[in-house]
């Protein structure tokens, strides 16, 4: 079954490529283009697309704002784009709902890579770029002194577990699930369970929001992303 995807961006030549290059692929399929964010909505409540990459700075509704319309609506998920002169609306971006960014610069390689971890649920979180600019924009939003991993939890980590706990830590570190596993000496599929439990707990869509958790309620700090 293909993926379904919607490209988004005011830029007709940006837009084109894109859809050119996902068009390409055997299991993507590019069901329509839009130009500004009232279109972009527009398009994914008529084709019901799986992803939609969606520009962040476009006329008549920038990005944010439509990312936030459209993962209030429903499934889709939203892959934004940015450039480094925007780098200040990608926090936003993911506040909104967005499940990751990619810089307009992108690898045509990179590009498939990551409408189809996105499509498949899984958050664009693995580009050291991604953590360190959470990080950042955490910082930026004054968040509340870190908790050590072993300290007792805030109120809102309350729910967790000790291994839970433990798992988100290491998720806003930019660990895969993989790399998570051989730190906690467990199984992938227990890794899973754990991922799983701390999105349903604390009510979060993907691993991306739950990096910013992560930062909110100051499990981790600014700059501690690639180590304890």
């Amino acid at each position: 079954m293909s993926i379904r995807v919607v490209v988004a961006d005011d830029q007709e030549l940006v837009r084109a490529g894109f859809g050119m290059i996902l068009d390409a692929q055997p299991d993507i399929e590019v069901v329509a283009e839009a130009g500004d964010g009232a279109q972009a909505i527009a398009a994914v409540r008529a084709h019901r697309p799986d992803l939609l990459l969606l520009d962040i700075r476009m006329p008549i509704m920038d990005g944010i704002e439509a990312a936030r319309v459209i993962c209030a609506d429903g499934d889709c998920r939203v892959l934004m784009l940015t450039t480094f002169d925007l780098d200040d609306y990608v926090y936003d971006a993911l506040r909104a709902g967005a499940s990751g960014f990619l810089l307009k610069d992108v690898r045509r390689d990179d590009l498939v890579h990551a409408v189809r971890v996105v499509a498949a649920g899984e958050s664009l979180l693995a580009p050291s770029i991604t953590t360190k600019l959470i990080a950042d924009f955490t910082s930026r939003a004054a968040p509340p002194p870190a908790v050590p991993s072993s300290g007792p939890s805030s109120g809102r980590l309350s729910v967790l577990t000790g291994r839970e706990r433990e798992t988100l830590w290491m998720i806003a570190r930019g660990l895969s699930n993989a790399e998570i596993a051989r730190e906690m000496v467990v199984s992938e599929h227990t890794v899973k369970t754990h991922v799983s439990n701390v999105l349903t707990k604390l009510g979060l869509r993907d691993r991306v929001q739950a990096v910013i958790a992560a930062y909110e309620t100051g499990l981790i700090t600014p700059g501690a992303a690639t180590g304890p």
